[in-house]
């Protein structure tokens, strides 16, 4: 002996978006469900077959969409920093200096040992001064104690 069962689920949906004054609205969504007529009630999670022998059938969406045209889609601004993060005043001043000009200097990195592996002409090439990036002024200014820096440079 086999049942038919049907139901019917209505749903109605109201989004909202922050920026727009006009709501997206989703109406009437019908979503049926009918039995499938099977000779056992099983779970059965074939690619064919739906679970306990279900199948869904959706009626199409109609959406509303009430968005003005004036509205632009807006662009996500990604910022990376290398990080030259200081914990004291004192340890930015030893590492940075600021020129005449308002540039900010810092050393080259690799000459603190093994000086004897590395020729004359590296050694002299990572013992000059070399400018600080524009992207980390912020994060040396922020440490930098009591010193004048040019921000056009």
């Amino acid at each position: 002996m086999t049942t038919m069962a049907s139901s019917t689920v209505t749903f109605s949906f109201g989004f909202r978006l922050s920026p727009s004054r006009h709501p997206i609205r989703i109406t009437h969504s019908t979503v049926h469900f009918s039995p499938r007529p099977t000779k056992k009630a099983s779970l059965n999670l074939t690619s064919s077959h739906s679970i306990s022998g279900f199948t869904t059938q959706l009626l199409p969406v109609r959406v509303s969409t009430a968005a003005s045209p004036s509205q632009t889609p807006r662009t996500l601004t990604v910022v990376s920093a290398k990080g030259y993060k200081m914990k004291t005043h004192k340890a930015s001043a030893k590492r940075f200096r600021v020129t005449g000009t308002g540039k900010i200097m810092r050393r080259r990195a690799g000459k603190q040992h093994l000086l004897a592996k590395k020729n004359a002409k590296r050694r002299n090439r990572l013992s000059k001064m070399q400018q600080v990036d524009r992207c980390d002024y912020n994060n040396v200014i922020g440490a930098l104690p009591y010193l004048k820096v040019n921000r056009q440079n």
